[in-house]
């Protein structure tokens, strides 16, 4: 359960008749599991039935009585207890609890609708998959490679990858859309200090068109603002221009230690350091232009075909589900 999103928390319980003897010895048999004959506890209770006789301040009386008669080496400590007993009577049943497991939180997956997300094989992109999860999005994952300039290796890390988020959010469709000829064509036209804003700008246009065969409102990246030299705000605003959708980026204002920390907690991080190059890497200029005008990028794009090049890379899509 905690792998599922939307789940603030849980508790193991045990089960009580609508009769407050039967509560107290339930609460008699769970304090002394719990306490092991020494500490302190208090008692919280809820009324859920208002047909209970007894109200909650009553019922926690009840219940703390009943514990410290039968098990006189413990106390109450209300401020600062070992154990906190808590007691929710229901319409049918009462449950007797004592503890709350935290889950994960977030909303469940689906709730906030559907959105692209474009998945790399660093290690950024697949936390940024887990934030968007968390906030109840539904994904579809896009993976641009250049074959044969990066290798099935490479692909098969995104795969593994894919495989750990599907065990947080169920199985995951992982589109695997080929860039090499966008790749030459920029190589051979186009300004190197723009190569990544660029190729950028296009995997931005063919996710739109996916989104708007899949229904997705939405395109998820990875990027933390100023990180590397196409996430400063000039090539971000750039990149964004060639999307009508909105973009979200679950990483923008996170440093990389804590990314880190959360894609060790998530267990992605391991798979994400193999040292298996993606295309954005291979493609990566030598001095990038780190603050891009949208009218510089317009005048290098100018003699791309960029319809035809997104309609190419969208026909070489293979799609694969992965997961449970």
């Amino acid at each position: 359960m905690q792998h599922v999103f939307g789940i603030s928390s849980f508790s193991p319980v045990a089960v009580a008749s609508l009769d407050i003897e039967a509560i107290c010895d339930t609460a008699i048999q769970v304090a002394k599991h719990e306490l092991a004959g020494k500490g302190t506890f208090k008692v919280e209770a809820r009324r859920g039935n208002k047909q209970f006789p007894l109200d909650s301040p009553a019922i926690a009386r009840e219940v703390g009585s009943a514990v410290l008669r039968a098990l006189p080496e413990v106390r109450v400590d209300v401020h600062h207890p070992d154990l906190v007993l808590e007691v929710d009577v229901r319409k049918s049943q009462a449950y007797v609890y004592p503890r709350r497991v935290p889950g994960l939180g977030g909303f469940p997956i689906g709730m906030s609708g559907r959105a692209i997300a474009l998945l790399s094989g660093g290690i950024d992109s697949p936390v940024a998959v887990w934030k968007a999860m968390k906030r109840g999005l539904s994904l579809d994952l896009v993976h641009f490679h250049s074959f044969p300039f990066t290798s099935e290796r490479a692909q098969r890390k995104v795969e593994d990858l894919v495989e750990i988020l599907a065990k947080w959010g169920g199985p995951l469709p992982l589109h695997l859309i080929s860039v090499t000829e966008i790749q030459s064509e920029i190589r051979k036209h186009c300004p190197e200090g723009l190569r990544t804003v660029l190729l950028r700008r296009m995997m931005f246009r063919i996710a739109t068109k996916l989104a708007d065969e899949l229904r997705g409102g939405a395109l998820v990246t990875g990027d933390s603002l100023g990180q590397v030299a196409s996430q400063t705000l000039s090539a971000l605003n750039a990149v964004d221009a060639a999307t009508n959708l909105t973009v979200i980026r679950p990483l923008a204002t996170e440093d990389k230690l804590d990314i880190i920390d959360v894609a060790k907690r998530i267990g992605t991080y391991e798979t994400s350091v193999q040292p298996f190059d993606d295309c954005c890497s291979l493609f990566a200029p030598r001095r990038p232009k780190t603050n891009p005008k949208l009218e510089e990028i317009d005048r290098a794009e100018a003699p791309l075909d960029v319809e035809n090049l997104v309609a190419a890379a969208v026909a070489s899509r293979e799609c694969k589900r992965i997961g449970m």
